[in-house]
């Protein structure tokens, strides 16, 4: 190689990483920002509003041009797997993560982990505690989606109202916000003279059908019942049936299944909330803060509406054919 050769070689090395550290090559960084990678952690995945939540978060970030990593709890309250999950995304060089949190403190440690990774933490369906402790949190509303139905009932029922009320654990986060809502809706308090009885069930219809059997058999004139979910609302609603008893039924959720039951009259209303718009809404905050530095924050409500085919005047619904139209689940 001559002398002349060797001094071109050397200048143009020279050039290419002066024009590197000023940032005019862009290929390398238009490349990060259509390809980079997410993780998205859900819990179970059998339960569809879980599986809904997923695979729009995912479908979502197929479009944005993403990859995604999964992982999921395998059973309710279950954070150790969620924990692994983050721990091999945060290994694996993720920009930001989607978390449903399986328990608002135990999630924490690695949540916090995460970010000081620089990885930007999105959670869905409820918040870490304290929420602050991810960067934002994209939900349903729930003690709105209680006073709404609250409401709703009240206006329903009209005079003399005896009302039960059909609980999960209220030390849940979600299970408390919907029943202090619905008691605000309703314009109740825990001592009111027209709660006729209360139960605690594990949301589902075995639970909900022995809650009311009970409650029928100490309290024979319940004419209203607010319930935890649609599940636990198509149980109380078989055992009134059996007795004989003409109550009626609200809910929260929004599942298709649910609004089959509004369909057909077991229940009289429900509030659907929206498991897609947590998903897309949360990858789209993370694409924005990758690619712009603008972080999310704070709690962000995902949607909710009144479904019934008992609309009552001065509370905005949407008819069951609608529910059906935007409903989640089989």
């Amino acid at each position: 190689m001559t002398m002349n050769e060797r001094k071109f070689r050397s200048a143009g090395k020279l050039l290419g990483t002066t024009l590197l550290a000023a940032g005019l090559f862009a290929a390398p960084q238009a490349a990060f920002a259509d390809g980079y990678k997410i993780g998205v952690v859900e819990q179970q995945l059998a339960n569809p509003f879980f599986g809904k939540l997923q695979a729009a978060a995912v479908q979502r970030a197929k479009e944005l041009g993403l990859t995604t990593m999964t992982a999921e709890s395998t059973v309710a309250g279950d954070a150790a797997s969620q924990v692994n999950g983050i721990e091999n995304m945060i290994n694996q060089g993720v920009k930001g993560i989607v978390l449903d949190p399986g328990s608002a403190s135990a999630l924490v440690p690695i949540v916090k982990k995460a970010r000081a990774a620089g990885i930007i933490v999105v959670t869905t369906n409820t918040s870490l505690e304290p929420p602050t402790a991810a960067d934002a949190s994209y939900e349903t509303d729930n003690f709105a989606a209680g006073v709404l139905i609250g409401q709703w009932a009240k206006a329903k029922i009209g005079a003399n109202p005896r009302v039960t009320l059909i609980d999960y654990d209220l030390s849940d986060k979600t299970s408390k916000a919907r029943h202090d809502g619905f008691l605000k809706g309703f314009g109740l308090t825990e001592t009111s003279k027209e709660i006729a009885g209360t139960a605690l069930t594990q949301a589902n219809v075995d639970g909900g059908q022995q809650a009311m059997e009970n409650l029928i058999a100490a309290h024979p004139d319940i004419n209203v019942a607010y319930t935890i979910n649609e599940p636990a609302a198509q149980g109380a609603a078989l055992a009134a049936k059996r007795a004989g008893k003409k109550v009626v039924f609200t809910s929260i959720d929004g599942s298709c299944s649910g609004v089959r039951s509004v369909v057909d009259g077991t229940i009289g209303a429900t509030v659907m909330q929206f498991p897609s718009n947590m998903g897309r809404l949360a990858v789209d905050a993370i694409d924005k803060a990758v690619k712009t530095g603008e972080k999310p924050s704070g709690i962000n409500n995902s949607g909710t509406v009144l479904i019934t085919d008992q609309p009552v005047a001065g509370i905005e619904s949407k008819d069951s054919k609608w529910g059906l139209a935007n409903c989640w689940g089989e």
